[in-house]
């Protein structure tokens, strides 16, 4: 059976690209179908991917931290090599045969033949476990093993040269042998590090890639931080300046993607921003009411909720504003379904997944959807489906404190709302200036769907359910 390569796929909707995060196999491992493969990060999510088909990995085609065009193998499989018998193993090579040699020569290395390409190649003798002294003091001595020298699964065997003790002065040297794999190897080599320095901790003396990382952690010069306690996780994956005053980060995976979506949303849909500041206090007892109502015992429950069923009511009062922009068409696509985005902060990046179908959930639904969608983008597992599609957006700057901002608009959009910190303050109300909660929107919207009437009635509905949650009975 000839070896099959598994080409990196589409694992959204029009993806041309994907970062190899971990491999999950290494070469000589066997495999079955739907195995997990390797872990990917796309521009929008971390994805598994299952192997199409069963047999012993035969080589890994793309390393750990590389980014690879869609379609290009990443891992080559063939069926699982059968065992020799303990027989054929011990089988010793033969002799060279004198015969063998042509009539000009006086003797031939062995494993490197006569040059007569009529002779019949020689199999090459497996070495045993303890290599002898290969020289006389004094004498020089062999350092290093073809790459090609590998034991069965995939661990290749690094010769090196370490000198012996000698009492009369000179150095003689042994050949040791190194057990790594060669993903391993190349990362040896990529960091600088030398396999024989390294401590193994595989089984069987197995050189890791943990154990060439921690070698070369430990002979790198250390990060400068910009304050003594600043860890800056966010520059692991980057490289530091010769002057050790700047760290160069790549830019790729969702940071790249969400760059590229912003520039491109910002500089192709015409934004405008209006603003409303709303009493908010009813909102806040409503709050407090469900937290207490044993339906919502199980759900988290925030002011965010409320602000969610109240865009998905305005929505319904107008519904010109959940559109989109479709420019090579030169067509306005309406939708008559409501994808409600969350834009959420994670280690990764911002992403926005959106909650399918919004509008035919009540509130309890919705609460639900709300609580697995965030806790599900935060643990990095958000899938390209969840992300793809989305029709309005709200993005909770509220929770960093932040009174609003002047949102951008998420390609293929009409509409973002920027729900601020909700605050104490002091507040005309019926007469009197009061202690009440108050927040304040910002709705930023395509001003060649939206028109400036319609924004602003959009974000006043918005406004007067926070205001009085009743409304909504009214307009659901």
């Amino acid at each position: 059976m000839s070896n099959q390569r598994f080409p990196l796929p589409d694992v959204g909707e029009g993806l041309t690209e994907a970062e190899i995060v971990e491999w999950k196999v290494a070469v000589g491992d066997t495999v079955a179908v739907n195995d997990v493969l390797v872990e990917i990060e796309t521009a929008k999510s971390l994805v598994e991917l299952p192997s199409p088909f069963a047999g012993t990995v035969v080589a890994l085609l793309a390393e750990e931290g590389t980014t690879v065009d869609v379609g290009t193998p990443i891992i080559e499989v063939g069926a699982a090599a059968p065992e020799l018998s303990d027989s054929r193993k011990e089988m010793p090579a033969r002799e060279p045969d004198s015969s063998a040699a042509g009539s000009g020569s006086g003797s031939v290395l062995v494993g490197y033949g006569t040059g007569d390409d009529g002779a019949a190649p020689r199999r090459r003798r497996r070495r045993s476990a303890t290599v002898p002294e290969l020289s006389e003091p004094g004498a020089a001595t062999l350092a290093r093993e073809s790459d090609s020298s590998r034991e069965p699964g995939g661990i290749a065997q690094a010769m090196v040269s370490v000198p012996a003790a000698a009492p009369s002065g000179t150095t003689p040297a042994t050949r040791v042998r190194v057990l790594a794999k060669p993903p391993v190897r190349k990362l040896a080599k990529d960091l600088g590090v030398d396999l024989a320095s390294v401590k193994p901790t595989g089984p069987g003396g197995i050189v890791t890639r943990e154990d060439v990382v921690a070698r070369a952690e430990a002979a790198a010069p250390r990060t400068l931080a910009t304050y003594a306690d600043d860890d800056q996780p966010w520059l692991a994956s980057g490289s530091v300046t010769d002057d050790g005053r700047q760290t160069r980060v790549p830019v790729k995976s969702v940071r790249k993607r969400t760059a590229e979506a912003m520039v491109a949303s910002a500089f192709t849909a015409p934004h405008v921003t209006v603003f409303r500041t709303v009493d908010v206090t009813r909102t806040m007892k409503l709050v407090e009411k469900l937290k207490g109502d044993k339906e919502f015992a199980d759900v988290r429950v925030t002011p965010l909720l409320i602000a969610a069923k109240a865009v998905l009511l305005a929505i319904k009062r107008h519904p010109e504003i959940n559109a989109s922009w479709d420019d090579d068409a030169r067509e306005i696509v309406y939708k008559h379904y409501v994808n409600l985005g969350i834009a959420a902060a994670t280690p990764r990046g911002l992403v926005v997944p959106n909650v399918k179908d919004a509008h035919r959930h009540g509130l309890l639904p919705l609460a639900q959807a709300l609580g697995e969608l965030t806790a599900t983008a935060r643990a990095g597992r958000t899938t390209p489906t969840d992300m793809s599609d989305g029709t309005f957006t709200i993005t909770n700057v509220g929770v960093f404190g932040i009174d609003t901002g002047t949102p951008i608009l998420n390609p293929g959009e009409a509409g973002i709302l920027a729900f601020g910190a909700i605050r104490q303050q002091p507040w005309v109300h019926k007469g009197k200036i009061k202690p009440r909660w108050v927040t304040q929107l910002a709705l930023s919207f395509d001003h060649r769907l939206v028109d400036g009437e319609l924004g602003s009635r959009f974000l006043s509905d918005v406004a007067r359910v926070l205001e009085d949650p009743a409304r909504g009975l009214v307009w659901a």
